[in-house]
């Protein structure tokens, strides 16, 4: 569970509330493309994507992957590969998964519009690692690396995103 949007911003697990960044657009229950929200509802964690040579296999039981430097993510909504896993280059809009700046070294796929697709309702929201100082995401939930190894170790697989 997610409470208090903003700098405060937490995540509950069983019992201990853990610091977590969300979107620069708070929580939004009618998720658009583009406005930094963080969709409200349960998002469950579909599979893992990792920098292996960064990080050993993340723990748990969720089907994982190790990304590479031709990893994308399409986050054009006039595209037949929006909100899908792509190689790049790409001729469409996409993100690269494979940063320099670590938030992407471990990677929860979240089911944010995904069964089915709708163009235009949100792409790429992640559960990933957050800055040092937890600045705002653009939609995704982050945590401190610590913190999501220890949840998946736990047996994380889902997330109750509201503003409480």
């Amino acid at each position: 569970m997610i409470a208090e949007v903003g700098p405060d911003a937490t995540l509950a697990w069983r019992g201990r509330r853990l610091r977590c960044a969300l979107g620069r657009g708070g929580i939004s229950t009618d998720k658009r493309e583009g406005d930094g929200a963080t969709p409200a509802g349960p998002l469950v964690l579909r599979r893992l994507l990792y920098r292996a040579d960064r990080l050993p296999p993340p723990p748990g039981t969720l089907p994982r992957e190790p990304i590479g430097a031709g990893d994308g993510w399409c986050d054009d909504p006039a595209h037949r590969d929006y909100n899908r896993q792509v190689t790049l280059p790409h001729p469409a809009r996409c993100e690269q998964l494979w940063r320099t700046d670590r938030l992407y070294d471990l990677v929860g796929v979240l089911a944010w519009n995904d069964e089915p697709v709708q163009p235009g309702r949100g792409s790429a929201i992640f559960l990933h690692v957050a800055h040092d100082d937890y600045a705002p995401t653009e939609g995704c939930v982050a945590l401190a690396l610590p913190d999501l190894l220890r949840l998946l170790a736990e047996g994380l697989s889902s997330l109750l995103v509201r503003a409480e």
